[in-house]
């Protein structure tokens, strides 16, 4: 790496922590819209990491752990360079919304373009200035409005050093996951950046599990790349299982979910994962799992219709295993928020 870095014509030299603002558009108020980027270079060269959320305005629990990310003690890189961009779309974010104002999924305009709509043109600035010019990257999401997500890792895992640093993340579940047009995923990986998304939680809502698992995770990966030293733990850490498809199950009916399964159950083929019922009481419609495997994802709203999506299912060699390995990441994510609570 040069002992120089630029973003938008603005060079960072080595050792130093700039934090930016890179204009898109202005609102109809004539007031400039700018995307915060925090860039931090250590006294040597290294790997360049970027570190996204809000893609989807509404994904809040990213923007948190990007934001504890910046205020850690811990954060004090040895190598390389760390691009923190806690809000990519800003305007989803200020609209509490998924989309852009022109109505279009940022994260499938990408590359994008400088002369294209509003989401196209927030898409290509952020691939040029940002993703284009680093080799690794962590994208940040959370599961839509009422759906929440299992902790988990999707990447594509063909790849080894993705493989391994997913691994490294840290958490129970990795999704063997295709690129989708349009995605940043899919755009980036052109470029040759190798980057991991990580889904846990609900829209709208933190999810303080998600949010510290998330937080450690970056952090592992970090330590993985030579980028922060951090402590080796003497406890025994538990591999992740590697997911190559998954599927969602959908209402049969419509009407009141009673749910009988929750995030990280282990499920048979056949097992009930939830009774939905008429309001009246005239039926009671059983949803049941096609295939043996692991909820990592799954609707909260008791009310569907039918055809709603409302398990997220994926399948295992070994998903008795998963189970075990998403109890013990909830339980010692459970004792540490229980320390915290007591030095409070």
């Amino acid at each position: 790496m040069a002992d120089t870095f630029s973003i938008a014509g603005n060079k960072i030299g080595l050792g130093e922590r700039v934090q930016l603002e890179l204009p898109v558009a202005k609102l109809y108020t004539d007031s400039q819209m700018s995307v915060s980027v925090d860039v931090i270079r250590a006294k040597k060269p290294g790997p360049t990491l970027f570190v996204s959320a809000a893609i989807h305005g509404d994904e809040l629990n990213g923007i948190e752990i990007i934001r504890r990310l910046l205020i850690s003690k811990s954060l004090k890189l040895s190598r390389g360079t760390l691009i923190a961009v806690p809000i990519v779309n800003v305007y989803g974010m200020l609209n509490q919304s998924r989309y852009m104002p022109d109505r279009r999924d940022l994260n499938r305009c990408f590359p994008g373009s400088a002369k294209g709509s509003l989401a196209g043109r927030l898409a290509h600035l952020f691939l040029t200035e940002v993703a284009s010019k680093c080799e690794y990257g962590i994208d940040l999401h959370t599961g839509a409005i009422n759906r929440g997500n299992l902790p988990q890792i999707r990447a594509n895992l063909k790849d080894e050093e993705t493989l391994s640093l997913a691994h490294a993340f840290g958490v129970p579940v990795l999704l063997n996951s295709d690129l989708r047009d349009g995605s940043l995923r899919q755009s980036a990986s052109e470029n040759g950046t190798k980057i991991l998304l990580y889904e846990a939680g609900e829209a709208l809502r933190f999810d303080e599990v998600a949010i510290r698992v998330g937080l450690r995770g970056i952090f592992n990966v970090m330590s993985q790349l030579g980028m922060v030293r951090r402590r080796t733990s003497k406890k025994k850490k538990t591999l992740p299982f590697v997911a190559n498809n998954s599927a969602w199950v959908r209402a049969t009916a419509s009407g009141m979910v009673l749910d009988k399964k929750q995030l990280g159950d282990h499920v048979e083929k056949g097992d009930a994962l939830a009774q939905i019922c008429s309001p009246t009481g005239s039926f009671i419609e059983i949803v049941s799992a096609p295939k043996a495997g692991i909820i990592i994802g799954k609707q909260n709203i008791p009310l569907v219709q039918e055809g709603d999506a409302m398990f997220h299912v994926a399948n295992f060699e070994a998903p008795d295993e998963v189970a075990t390995n998403i109890d013990m990441m909830n339980d010692d994510m459970a004792k540490k928020l229980e320390e915290a609570s007591l030095e409070d």
